[in-house]
């Protein structure tokens, strides 16, 4: 079994997960990326290094996460983090059942779970119903969450980001990303994925938040 920290990373092709992924390895964890087979996880997996593996998976199928549960214990033999930046709950549910097996530690904590929900979750806007109502479902379960696997000794936290400067927004003129980079109190542009990943961190680092859902977007508000 190995002995240094393992998470598995959902969404980690690209954007929030990829930059959380290049981060996790930095600081000497071995990660499990997830994505779809049509994303550049293969590749993306072999740029970053040998500390990860990319197993190709769609978080709405039970077989595919099961799959990447079972090829994390395979090897690696245990499982200390989860961060789901496209993930759901059979990611959580299959996992935890694998992080459960590991040893406590003088906090008797197990592992962390780490979900992204985001700022539509608060601050929806018209012709987002959907969009807020998957992001708002995310933040609602964080504290129950957290609660049903404390007795297991495993942390869950939510991250909110705001606007960040990913794939995602690369379909938006120049004109709307600068116009969004102005509306943010401080500091006056979007988001960069490094201080996702950098707060992904801090949460694993404090054995005593729990349960919280946290807003990462520089002050923004929608009205």
């Amino acid at each position: 079994m190995s002995k240094a920290l393992v998470s598995l990373v959902t969404g980690a092709a690209s954007g929030l997960g990829k930059a959380t992924v290049e981060r996790l390895v930095k600081d000497g964890y071995k990660v499990i990326m997830c994505d779809l087979q049509s994303s550049k996880g293969k590749s993306v997996a072999e740029t970053i290094g040998p500390n990860t593996n990319f197993v190709p998976t769609d978080v709405r199928s039970e077989i595919d996460v099961q799959n990447a549960i079972d090829t994390c214990k395979q090897l690696h033999g245990k499982l200390d983090l989860i961060v789901n930046c496209a993930g759901s709950f059979n990611v959580i549910r299959l996992g935890a059942a694998l992080m459960g097996n590991n040893e406590t530690d003088e906090n008797g904590q197990r592992g962390v779970v780490i979900n992204t929900s985001g700022y539509s979750a608060y601050d929806g806007q018209m012709g987002q119903v959907a969009f807020a109502a998957s992001k708002g479902a995310i933040a609602a379960m964080t504290l129950p969450l957290a609660r049903d696997l404390a007795s297991h000794g495993i942390r869950h936290c939510s991250i909110a980001p705001g606007l960040f400067d990913t794939p995602l927004l690369n379909h938006l003129p120049d004109k709307v990303k600068n116009y969004f980079a102005d509306m943010t109190p401080c500091p006056k542009r979007l988001g960069q994925p490094e201080e996702f990943a950098n707060l992904v961190l801090s949460i694993v680092n404090n054995p005593f938040l729990n349960g919280e859902v946290i807003r990462i977007d520089g002050g923004i508000r929608f009205i």
